[in-house]
């Protein structure tokens, strides 16, 4: 990774302007943590994401797309449907649509890894198979992560469309025998909550209450703060944040100024957007930004 660069000794000097394209992320608490998105400019819904956490926690978030990706070095700590996951080394990461889940080190040097984020249309679409899913969170597989991390890395330095695209469908093929179709249906729970869900997704702006949410599933209060948790993992509140800011994040990438993007998400203004934002995605909304136009 490139090394932390001290903005107050180099003004503009080439060493900042490197390291400012490297993605040195200057919001960190912590210089060695670092994390870089991408989009290639011809293909919607492909998201690529490449980061070195050592001391950086991921509060409660979500992606619209799959997040598929590899562990390079180092152990990731995660939270994800209700239960905690180690990581380590030479593992696949498989994780489904719109599933709240956290992350931090959990070795003192932090982990390496390369993530791909794909909507499922495109996924789709590039499979020629609808109705993918993902029964386990973490698979140990070191020669399939070690090739995930060899294509991820070369979709990150391809400018060509076409080799982009042949590497891409390359990529899901190797996801393949992790995942499981046709997705089953949901279940009571499930079914119960996407009322909820998807009022949360309707009222991002507004200062809700418990007994609002409770209403859309029928359920006494804190019945339904006790079975959401159940079913989620995340609180009400975490939900809501999650949505919130996932909302930010297709705004930011669709252009928008990030004081609209606080207004419009729900969130206090652009200083609680800045917070916020970083404190999921390890970027902050301006440098998320600036790292898509490149």
């Amino acid at each position: 990774m490139p090394a932390a660069v001290d903005p107050r000794q180099c003004q503009r000097s080439a060493a900042c302007r490197m390291a400012a394209m490297q993605g040195v992320p200057a919001h960190f608490e912590h210089a060695r943590d670092s994390a870089e998105f991408r989009h290639p400019a011809h293909r919607a819904g492909v998201e690529l994401y490449r980061a070195h956490i050592v001391r950086h926690a991921f509060e409660p978030h979500m992606h619209d797309g799959f997040g598929l990706g590899a562990i390079e070095s180092g152990v990731e700590r995660f939270r994800y449907r209700g239960a905690d996951h180690l990581a380590p080394p030479g593992s696949l990461v498989t994780m489904d649509p719109g599933e709240p889940h956290t992350g931090r080190a959990e070795t003192a040097g932090g982990w390496r890894y390369r993530m791909l984020y794909i909507d499922p249309a495109a996924a789709a679409a590039i499979t020629g198979e609808p109705g993918w899913w993902f029964g386990e969170a973490v698979s140990a597989d070191t020669a399939a992560a070690q090739r995930t991390a060899a294509l991820l890395d070369a979709l990150w330095h391809t400018d060509e469309p076409l080799a982009f695209d042949c590497l891409l469908a390359e990529l899901l093929a190797g996801f393949r025998p992790h995942a499981r179709v046709p997705r089953p249906a949901a279940d009571g729970r499930a079914a119960r909550f996407a009322p909820t869900l998807d009022y949360l997704h309707a009222h991002l702006a507004d200062r809700l209450t418990l007994e609002q949410l409770a209403a859309t599933a029928g359920l006494s209060p804190f019945h339904f703060l006790r079975q959401f948790r159940r079913q989620y993992g995340v609180t009400p509140q975490q939900m809501l944040m999650a949505v919130r800011l996932s909302e930010a994040k297709r705004r930011l990438a669709a252009g928008e100024a990030p004081a609209q993007v606080a207004a419009a998400a729900g969130l206090a203004d652009q200083a609680h957007l800045t917070r916020a934002f970083a404190r999921r995605y390890g970027v902050t909304p301006a440098r998320y930004q600036r790292q898509l136009r490149r």
